[in-house]
């Protein structure tokens, strides 16, 4: 006996209302992708790395849930402890709540942030930079600007690169920010190409409310260089060492 049109359509539909189901499960409780469109993260993220971020790792809030909605306040299964100094945490911009942003929480609530002549400081404390080397990237107008690469120790031990082009930058002296309970300070480790805490007026400090989940892993990078339908330059475009490569 043949299965009816009417019967395979419905079990063809049901499976398509399952599939969807399942990824919106998944995006919302485990892990959700998410793309680099800016250089603010670098060198730790380049434009076109798309990575996983796990929802869990600090519990859920409103932000979890796609478009936000304002069911309910706080965030369940969660506790502000689950942030760590040195994270990388995609959060939505506290000045606007729809805005996706990924930077690394440097400033715990309570604490005292201050950059001076480029230095980070946490608590009057100057955290320990070590100089990796310089060099050339592409500039305004494609004019080669020197950037300066160091390794930065947070009070925690974590350690990471950050990025330099000066010490002298409109961002490298800054009053102290005191860091209000409930919130954290986020920095772009492209130190002079981050537009974050340090910049209250756009971004400020970070609610936990609004943290969506901790950068894990790059499941995919490519350079940006070969359209879609320019197949034959796919394996050129594509960052293969990058793949799957942890975020620290």
């Amino acid at each position: 006996m043949t299965q009816s049109t009417g019967s395979g359509w419905g079990e063809t539909l049901r499976t398509i209302v399952y599939a969807v189901i399942l990824a919106l499960g998944l995006r919302t409780f485990a892990y959700e992708p998410f793309s680099i469109p800016s250089g603010s993260m670098i060198p730790t993220l380049l434009i076109g790395d798309y990575l996983f971020v796990s929802k869990f790792s600090y519990g859920y809030s409103r932000y979890s849930l796609p478009f936000g909605p304002p069911i309910f306040d706080g965030r369940l299964f969660g506790d502000i402890d689950d942030v760590e100094r040195g994270d990388v945490a995609v959060f939505k911009l506290p000045t606007d709540g729809k805005t996706d942003y990924i930077k690394r929480i440097i400033g715990l609530p309570g604490d005292e942030i201050q950059m001076i002549d480029g230095i980070l400081h946490i608590n009057g404390e100057a955290v320990k930079r070590t100089k990796v080397g310089t060099g050339d990237i592409p500039g305004i107008g494609g004019i080669p600007t020197e950037v300066t690469e160091y390794i930065e120790t947070l009070p925690n031990g974590v350690e990471h690169s950050i990025w330099e082009k000066s010490d002298t930058a409109s961002l490298d002296d800054t009053d102290v920010f005191t860091v209000p309970e409930g919130h954290f300070f986020a920095m772009g480790d492209n130190r002079d190409s981050s537009q974050d805490s340090r910049v209250q007026s756009a971004v400020g400090f970070v609610p936990f409310e609004n943290l969506i989940g901790r950068a894990e892993f790059i499941f995919f990078s490519h350079r940006g260089e070969a359209e879609v339908w320019e197949v034959w330059k796919w394996p050129q475009n594509i960052r293969w060492g990058r793949l799957f490569d942890g975020i620290d």
